[in-house]
Protein backbone atom coordinates (compact mmCIF):
# COMPACT_ATOMS: atom_id res chain seq x y z
CA UNK A 1 0.00 0.00 0.00
CA UNK A 2 1.34 3.32 -0.40
CA UNK A 3 2.67 5.40 2.25
CA UNK A 4 0.55 7.92 1.57
CA UNK A 5 -1.86 6.36 3.46
CA UNK A 6 -0.19 6.18 6.34
CA UNK A 7 0.14 10.14 6.32
CA UNK A 8 -3.90 9.97 5.92
CA UNK A 9 -4.31 7.97 8.70
CA UNK A 10 -2.24 9.72 10.74
CA UNK A 11 -4.89 12.84 10.74
CA UNK A 12 -7.34 10.39 11.22
CA UNK A 13 -5.93 9.33 14.40
CA UNK A 14 -5.49 12.80 15.77
CA UNK A 15 -9.18 13.64 14.65
CA UNK A 16 -10.45 10.36 16.06
CA UNK A 17 -8.69 11.36 19.56
CA UNK A 18 -9.78 15.31 19.65
CA UNK A 19 -13.42 13.73 18.83
CA UNK A 20 -13.78 11.20 21.13
CA UNK A 21 -11.24 12.18 24.12
CA UNK A 22 -13.92 15.00 24.93
CA UNK A 23 -15.90 12.28 27.02
CA UNK A 24 -13.36 11.33 29.36
CA UNK A 25 -12.06 15.08 30.26
CA UNK A 26 -15.75 16.40 30.57
CA UNK A 27 -15.22 16.29 34.97
CA UNK A 28 -11.44 17.89 34.79
CA UNK A 29 -13.07 20.95 32.54
CA UNK A 30 -16.45 21.14 34.04
CA UNK A 31 -14.02 21.68 37.51
CA UNK A 32 -11.33 23.99 36.04
CA UNK A 33 -14.04 26.30 34.23
CA UNK A 34 -16.37 26.45 37.14
CA UNK A 35 -19.47 24.87 35.17
CA UNK A 36 -21.77 21.74 35.67
CA UNK A 37 -20.88 18.54 33.56
CA UNK A 38 -24.49 18.69 31.65
CA UNK A 39 -23.13 22.69 30.45
CA UNK A 40 -19.47 21.12 29.40
CA UNK A 41 -21.35 18.34 27.32
CA UNK A 42 -22.35 20.79 25.01
CA UNK A 43 -18.83 21.35 23.92
CA UNK A 44 -19.16 17.37 22.42
CA UNK A 45 -22.26 18.91 20.85
CA UNK A 46 -20.10 21.93 19.28
CA UNK A 47 -17.69 19.65 17.97
CA UNK A 48 -20.13 17.25 16.92
CA UNK A 49 -22.07 20.45 14.94
CA UNK A 50 -18.85 21.97 13.45
CA UNK A 51 -18.51 18.55 11.75
CA UNK A 52 -21.86 18.42 10.09
CA UNK A 53 -21.56 22.30 8.76
CA UNK A 54 -18.37 22.35 8.07
CA UNK A 55 -18.17 18.94 5.92
CA UNK A 56 -20.25 20.06 2.73
CA UNK A 57 -19.41 23.37 3.00
CA UNK A 58 -15.63 22.91 3.07
CA UNK A 59 -15.41 20.38 0.97
CA UNK A 60 -17.33 22.65 -1.92
CA UNK A 61 -15.73 25.33 -1.48
CA UNK A 62 -11.98 23.49 -1.86
CA UNK A 63 -13.47 21.12 -4.62
CA UNK A 64 -11.30 22.69 -7.81
CA UNK A 65 -8.30 23.13 -5.52
CA UNK A 66 -5.36 20.78 -5.83
CA UNK A 67 -6.05 17.87 -3.12
CA UNK A 68 -2.70 17.58 -1.01
CA UNK A 69 -2.96 21.27 -0.59
CA UNK A 70 -7.01 21.16 0.72
CA UNK A 71 -5.08 18.17 2.95
CA UNK A 72 -2.64 20.41 4.45
CA UNK A 73 -4.97 23.24 5.03
CA UNK A 74 -7.93 20.89 6.40
CA UNK A 75 -4.83 19.76 9.08
CA UNK A 76 -4.12 23.29 9.84
CA UNK A 77 -7.35 24.37 10.51
CA UNK A 78 -7.58 21.30 12.33
CA UNK A 79 -4.16 22.52 14.37
CA UNK A 80 -5.44 25.85 14.94
CA UNK A 81 -8.56 24.79 16.37
CA UNK A 82 -6.91 22.41 18.95
CA UNK A 83 -3.93 25.10 20.14
CA UNK A 84 -7.11 27.14 20.86
CA UNK A 85 -8.98 24.79 22.74
CA UNK A 86 -5.70 24.53 24.85
CA UNK A 87 -5.01 28.29 25.54
CA UNK A 88 -8.98 28.88 26.29
CA UNK A 89 -9.86 31.37 28.78
CA UNK A 90 -13.70 30.40 29.81
CA UNK A 91 -16.40 28.34 28.64
CA UNK A 92 -17.32 30.62 25.27
CA UNK A 93 -13.75 30.26 24.18
CA UNK A 94 -13.86 26.39 24.85
CA UNK A 95 -17.37 25.88 22.89
CA UNK A 96 -15.57 27.80 19.76
CA UNK A 97 -12.83 26.38 19.68
CA UNK A 98 -14.04 22.96 19.90
CA UNK A 99 -16.67 24.23 16.97
CA UNK A 100 -13.98 25.46 15.22
CA UNK A 101 -11.92 22.08 15.83
CA UNK A 102 -14.97 20.00 14.34
CA UNK A 103 -15.13 21.88 11.08
CA UNK A 104 -12.29 20.45 9.22
CA UNK A 105 -12.90 16.73 10.41
CA UNK A 106 -15.84 15.50 8.00
CA UNK A 107 -13.96 17.37 4.47
CA UNK A 108 -10.79 16.08 5.42
CA UNK A 109 -11.90 12.55 5.83
CA UNK A 110 -14.06 13.27 2.32
CA UNK A 111 -11.33 14.43 0.77
CA UNK A 112 -8.62 11.56 1.96
CA UNK A 113 -11.50 8.96 0.50
CA UNK A 114 -10.83 10.38 -2.71
CA UNK A 115 -7.46 10.38 -2.70
CA UNK A 116 -6.72 7.23 -0.95
CA UNK A 117 -8.80 5.43 -3.91
CA UNK A 118 -7.28 7.02 -6.29
CA UNK A 119 -4.07 5.77 -5.02
CA UNK A 120 -4.38 2.04 -5.77
CA UNK A 121 -5.93 -0.20 -8.51
CA UNK A 122 -9.96 -0.10 -8.31
CA UNK A 123 -9.17 -4.05 -6.70
CA UNK A 124 -8.12 -2.08 -3.60
CA UNK A 125 -9.74 0.88 -3.39
CA UNK A 126 -12.09 -0.33 0.16
CA UNK A 127 -8.76 -1.78 1.45
CA UNK A 128 -7.41 1.58 0.93
CA UNK A 129 -10.58 3.90 2.39
CA UNK A 130 -10.31 1.15 5.25
CA UNK A 131 -6.47 1.83 5.85
CA UNK A 132 -7.31 5.57 6.38
CA UNK A 133 -9.84 4.92 8.71
CA UNK A 134 -7.45 2.58 10.47
CA UNK A 135 -6.51 5.77 12.27
CA UNK A 136 -9.55 6.54 13.12
CA UNK A 137 -10.62 3.00 15.12
CA UNK A 138 -6.56 2.76 16.32
CA UNK A 139 -7.39 6.02 18.17
CA UNK A 140 -9.93 4.23 20.48
CA UNK A 141 -8.22 1.59 21.62
CA UNK A 142 -4.79 3.88 22.50
CA UNK A 143 -5.27 7.50 21.52
CA UNK A 144 -8.48 8.62 23.78
CA UNK A 145 -7.21 6.33 26.53
CA UNK A 146 -3.67 7.48 26.56
CA UNK A 147 -4.93 11.56 25.88
CA UNK A 148 -7.81 11.18 28.54
CA UNK A 149 -4.95 10.14 31.12
CA UNK A 150 -2.58 12.90 30.20
CA UNK A 151 -5.28 15.23 30.86
CA UNK A 152 -6.37 14.05 34.33
CA UNK A 153 -2.48 13.72 35.17
CA UNK A 154 -1.04 17.10 33.70
CA UNK A 155 -4.46 18.94 33.11
CA UNK A 156 -7.14 19.28 30.35
CA UNK A 157 -4.81 21.80 28.35
CA UNK A 158 -2.11 19.62 27.76
CA UNK A 159 -4.20 16.71 25.89
CA UNK A 160 -5.04 19.51 23.18
CA UNK A 161 -1.29 20.70 22.73
CA UNK A 162 -0.54 17.26 22.32
CA UNK A 163 -3.22 16.62 19.95
CA UNK A 164 -2.11 19.46 17.93
CA UNK A 165 1.61 18.72 17.72
CA UNK A 166 -0.22 15.28 16.42
CA UNK A 167 -2.16 17.61 13.41
CA UNK A 168 1.44 18.96 13.30
CA UNK A 169 3.17 15.55 12.47
CA UNK A 170 -0.09 14.96 9.80
CA UNK A 171 0.59 18.00 8.07
CA UNK A 172 4.19 17.13 7.46
CA UNK A 173 3.23 13.24 6.68
CA UNK A 174 1.13 15.06 4.21
CA UNK A 175 3.23 17.28 2.33
CA UNK A 176 5.83 14.55 2.11
CA UNK A 177 4.12 11.52 0.74
CA UNK A 178 0.84 12.65 -0.44
CA UNK A 179 1.62 12.79 -4.52
CA UNK A 180 1.81 16.57 -5.98
CA UNK A 181 -1.71 16.75 -7.62
CA UNK A 182 -1.70 17.42 -11.62
CA UNK A 183 -4.55 19.87 -12.40
CA UNK A 184 -7.89 20.15 -9.42
CA UNK A 185 -9.52 18.10 -8.22
CA UNK A 186 -13.40 17.74 -9.69
CA UNK A 187 -14.18 19.86 -12.45
CA UNK A 188 -18.08 20.04 -11.79
CA UNK A 189 -17.49 23.72 -9.96
CA UNK A 190 -20.21 24.68 -7.11
CA UNK A 191 -23.23 24.34 -8.65
CA UNK A 192 -22.39 20.83 -10.57
CA UNK A 193 -21.12 19.34 -6.72
CA UNK A 194 -24.64 20.19 -5.68
CA UNK A 195 -26.56 18.66 -8.17
CA UNK A 196 -24.58 15.79 -7.99
CA UNK A 197 -25.61 15.21 -4.42
CA UNK A 198 -28.98 15.53 -5.14
CA UNK A 199 -29.92 12.85 -6.59
CA UNK A 200 -31.90 9.80 -5.36
CA UNK A 201 -29.39 7.18 -4.95
CA UNK A 202 -26.88 9.61 -2.66
CA UNK A 203 -29.60 10.43 -0.33
CA UNK A 204 -30.60 6.66 0.04
CA UNK A 205 -26.68 5.43 0.39
CA UNK A 206 -26.40 8.99 3.13
CA UNK A 207 -29.59 7.35 4.58
CA UNK A 208 -28.36 3.96 4.64
CA UNK A 209 -25.33 5.74 6.64
CA UNK A 210 -27.37 7.49 9.23
CA UNK A 211 -29.38 4.43 10.03
CA UNK A 212 -26.95 2.09 10.87
CA UNK A 213 -24.62 4.30 12.69
CA UNK A 214 -27.08 5.35 14.57
CA UNK A 215 -28.08 1.47 15.08
CA UNK A 216 -24.73 1.83 16.68
CA UNK A 217 -24.96 5.04 18.92
CA UNK A 218 -28.23 4.47 20.18
CA UNK A 219 -26.56 1.33 21.91
CA UNK A 220 -23.01 2.77 22.48
CA UNK A 221 -24.25 5.76 24.10
CA UNK A 222 -25.18 4.40 26.88
CA UNK A 223 -22.52 1.15 27.22
CA UNK A 224 -21.51 2.21 30.66
CA UNK A 225 -24.58 1.79 32.43
CA UNK A 226 -25.14 -1.16 30.43
CA UNK A 227 -21.82 -2.49 31.98
CA UNK A 228 -22.22 -1.02 35.17
CA UNK A 229 -25.65 -1.73 36.12
CA UNK A 230 -26.25 -4.71 33.83
CA UNK A 231 -23.39 -6.67 33.79
CA UNK A 232 -21.69 -5.80 37.14
CA UNK A 233 -18.60 -4.73 36.03
CA UNK A 234 -16.76 -1.80 38.15
CA UNK A 235 -16.74 1.56 37.13
CA UNK A 236 -12.75 1.57 36.84
CA UNK A 237 -12.88 -1.27 34.40
CA UNK A 238 -15.14 0.53 31.51
CA UNK A 239 -12.37 2.63 30.19
CA UNK A 240 -10.75 -1.00 29.54
CA UNK A 241 -13.46 -2.49 28.12
CA UNK A 242 -13.90 0.89 25.92
CA UNK A 243 -10.65 -0.36 24.76
CA UNK A 244 -12.28 -3.77 23.55
CA UNK A 245 -14.78 -1.94 21.24
CA UNK A 246 -12.36 -0.29 19.80
CA UNK A 247 -10.43 -3.57 19.02
CA UNK A 248 -13.45 -4.95 17.66
CA UNK A 249 -13.94 -1.54 15.60
CA UNK A 250 -10.30 -2.23 14.19
CA UNK A 251 -10.80 -5.49 13.02
CA UNK A 252 -14.20 -4.68 11.84
CA UNK A 253 -13.23 -1.95 9.90
CA UNK A 254 -10.28 -4.11 7.98
CA UNK A 255 -12.02 -7.08 7.65
CA UNK A 256 -14.83 -4.85 5.83
CA UNK A 257 -12.26 -3.17 3.85
CA UNK A 258 -11.28 -6.29 2.61
CA UNK A 259 -14.44 -7.75 1.59
CA UNK A 260 -15.94 -4.88 -0.10
CA UNK A 261 -12.99 -5.00 -2.60
CA UNK A 262 -15.54 -8.44 -3.32
CA UNK A 263 -18.52 -7.50 -2.93
CA UNK A 264 -19.72 -3.87 -2.16
CA UNK A 265 -22.97 -4.54 -1.90
CA UNK A 266 -22.72 -8.31 -0.38
CA UNK A 267 -20.58 -6.20 2.51
CA UNK A 268 -22.92 -4.25 3.72
CA UNK A 269 -25.81 -6.35 3.95
CA UNK A 270 -23.48 -8.79 5.62
CA UNK A 271 -22.06 -6.28 8.26
CA UNK A 272 -25.81 -4.66 9.04
CA UNK A 273 -27.17 -7.88 9.35
CA UNK A 274 -24.58 -8.99 11.43
CA UNK A 275 -25.06 -5.33 13.85
CA UNK A 276 -29.07 -6.44 13.93
CA UNK A 277 -27.76 -9.84 15.75
CA UNK A 278 -25.31 -8.24 18.24
CA UNK A 279 -27.70 -5.86 19.40
CA UNK A 280 -30.53 -8.02 19.71
CA UNK A 281 -28.18 -10.15 21.58
CA UNK A 282 -27.17 -7.40 23.80
CA UNK A 283 -29.87 -8.01 26.62
CA UNK A 284 -28.54 -11.60 26.96
CA UNK A 285 -24.76 -10.39 26.74
CA UNK A 286 -24.90 -8.21 29.09
CA UNK A 287 -25.75 -10.71 32.53
CA UNK A 288 -22.31 -11.49 33.16
CA UNK A 289 -18.88 -9.59 32.39
CA UNK A 290 -16.77 -12.09 30.07
CA UNK A 291 -20.45 -12.28 27.64
CA UNK A 292 -20.42 -8.12 28.08
CA UNK A 293 -16.56 -7.75 27.21
CA UNK A 294 -17.49 -10.07 24.12
CA UNK A 295 -20.22 -7.99 23.23
CA UNK A 296 -18.43 -4.74 23.48
CA UNK A 297 -16.05 -6.02 20.41
CA UNK A 298 -18.54 -7.87 18.77
CA UNK A 299 -20.25 -4.40 18.78
CA UNK A 300 -17.94 -2.75 16.89
CA UNK A 301 -16.55 -5.19 15.12
CA UNK A 302 -20.24 -5.26 13.20
CA UNK A 303 -20.81 -1.65 13.04
CA UNK A 304 -17.15 -1.00 11.75
CA UNK A 305 -17.08 -3.96 8.84
CA UNK A 306 -20.28 -1.60 7.14
CA UNK A 307 -17.69 2.06 7.38
CA UNK A 308 -15.67 1.19 3.91
CA UNK A 309 -18.72 -0.12 2.42
CA UNK A 310 -20.83 3.29 2.99
CA UNK A 311 -18.41 5.31 1.82
CA UNK A 312 -17.87 4.11 -1.12
CA UNK A 313 -20.97 3.70 -2.25
CA UNK A 314 -21.71 7.58 -1.72
CA UNK A 315 -18.71 8.03 -3.77
CA UNK A 316 -19.96 5.98 -6.02
CA UNK A 317 -23.48 7.46 -6.52
CA UNK A 318 -21.63 11.06 -7.23
CA UNK A 319 -18.94 9.88 -9.15
CA UNK A 320 -18.61 13.84 -10.75
CA UNK A 321 -18.34 14.70 -7.26
CA UNK A 322 -16.92 12.40 -4.86
CA UNK A 323 -15.35 14.80 -2.37
CA UNK A 324 -18.71 16.73 -1.57
CA UNK A 325 -20.69 13.40 -1.30
CA UNK A 326 -17.52 11.12 0.66
CA UNK A 327 -17.15 14.66 2.99
CA UNK A 328 -21.48 14.90 3.30
CA UNK A 329 -20.94 11.04 4.39
CA UNK A 330 -19.00 12.02 7.34
CA UNK A 331 -21.88 14.37 7.95
CA UNK A 332 -23.98 11.34 8.26
CA UNK A 333 -22.45 9.68 10.93
CA UNK A 334 -21.82 12.88 13.04
CA UNK A 335 -26.21 12.59 12.27
CA UNK A 336 -26.58 9.71 13.19
CA UNK A 337 -24.44 9.42 16.50
CA UNK A 338 -26.61 12.53 17.26
CA UNK A 339 -29.89 10.75 16.44
CA UNK A 340 -28.85 7.35 17.67
CA UNK A 341 -28.46 8.51 21.17
CA UNK A 342 -31.76 10.24 21.23
CA UNK A 343 -33.64 7.03 20.26
CA UNK A 344 -31.73 5.27 22.33
CA UNK A 345 -32.49 7.22 25.15
CA UNK A 346 -36.15 7.19 24.45
CA UNK A 347 -36.24 3.98 25.13
CA UNK A 348 -34.37 4.62 28.80
CA UNK A 349 -36.59 6.62 29.26
CA UNK A 350 -40.04 4.55 28.54
CA UNK A 351 -38.84 2.51 31.15
CA UNK A 352 -37.47 -0.34 29.02
CA UNK A 353 -34.74 -1.43 31.12
CA UNK A 354 -30.50 0.02 31.17
CA UNK A 355 -30.21 -2.48 27.80
CA UNK A 356 -32.94 -1.31 25.62
CA UNK A 357 -31.46 1.13 23.31
CA UNK A 358 -29.72 -2.07 22.18
CA UNK A 359 -33.08 -3.00 20.80
CA UNK A 360 -33.87 0.04 19.85
CA UNK A 361 -30.67 0.25 18.03
CA UNK A 362 -31.74 -3.14 16.04
CA UNK A 363 -34.72 -1.58 15.00
CA UNK A 364 -32.88 1.27 13.26
CA UNK A 365 -30.23 -1.62 11.69
CA UNK A 366 -33.51 -3.31 10.25
CA UNK A 367 -34.50 0.20 9.04
CA UNK A 368 -30.81 0.87 7.49
CA UNK A 369 -31.36 -2.60 5.35
CA UNK A 370 -34.38 -1.63 4.26
CA UNK A 371 -32.92 1.54 2.73
CA UNK A 372 -30.67 -0.33 1.35
CA UNK A 373 -32.86 -2.79 -0.46
CA UNK A 374 -34.48 0.24 -1.64
CA UNK A 375 -31.48 1.74 -3.17
CA UNK A 376 -30.51 -1.73 -4.95
CA UNK A 377 -34.04 -1.34 -6.12
CA UNK A 378 -33.55 1.69 -7.93
CA UNK A 379 -30.14 0.53 -9.32
CA UNK A 380 -31.73 -2.71 -10.59
CA UNK A 381 -34.45 -0.43 -12.44
CA UNK A 382 -31.67 2.61 -13.71
CA UNK A 383 -30.10 -0.54 -14.88
CA UNK A 384 -32.74 -2.72 -16.54
CA UNK A 385 -34.11 0.55 -17.66
CA UNK A 386 -34.04 2.66 -21.28
CA UNK A 387 -29.53 2.68 -22.02
CA UNK A 388 -29.25 0.56 -19.02
CA UNK A 389 -26.60 -1.73 -19.44
CA UNK A 390 -28.31 -4.28 -17.31
CA UNK A 391 -26.09 -4.47 -14.94
CA UNK A 392 -25.62 -3.17 -11.49
CA UNK A 393 -22.99 -0.88 -10.81
CA UNK A 394 -23.10 -0.85 -7.29
CA UNK A 395 -22.09 -4.95 -6.95
CA UNK A 396 -18.27 -3.64 -8.08
CA UNK A 397 -16.04 -1.22 -6.31
CA UNK A 398 -16.89 2.24 -7.77
CA UNK A 399 -14.62 4.01 -10.11
CA UNK A 400 -13.43 7.74 -8.97
CA UNK A 401 -11.65 9.82 -11.08
CA UNK A 402 -7.96 9.84 -9.84
CA UNK A 403 -5.92 11.48 -11.96
CA UNK A 404 -5.67 14.41 -9.62
CA UNK A 405 -3.87 11.95 -6.50
CA UNK A 406 -1.74 10.32 -9.10
CA UNK A 407 2.11 11.55 -9.49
Amino acid sequence: MPLALLALAVGAFGIGTTEFVMMGLLPNVADDLHISIPTAGHLVSAYALGVVIGAPLLAAVTAKLPRRRVLVGLMALFVVGNAVSAAAPDYHWLMAARFLSGLPHGAFFGVGAVVATGLVGPERKARSVSLMFLGLTVANVVGVPVATLMGQQLGWRATFLAVSAIGLAAIAALALLVPADHGHGENAGLRGELRALGSLPVWLALGTTVAGFGALFAAYSYVTPMLTDSAGFAEASVTLLLALFGVGATAGNLLGGRLADHSLRGTLFGGLGALVLVLLLFPVLMRAEWSAAVGVALLGMAAFTTGSPLQLMVMEKAAAAPSLASSANQAAFNLANAGGAWIGGLALAAGFGVTSPAVAGAGLAVFGIGVAAVAYAVDRGRAAGPGGSGRLVAEHVPSVPADATRP
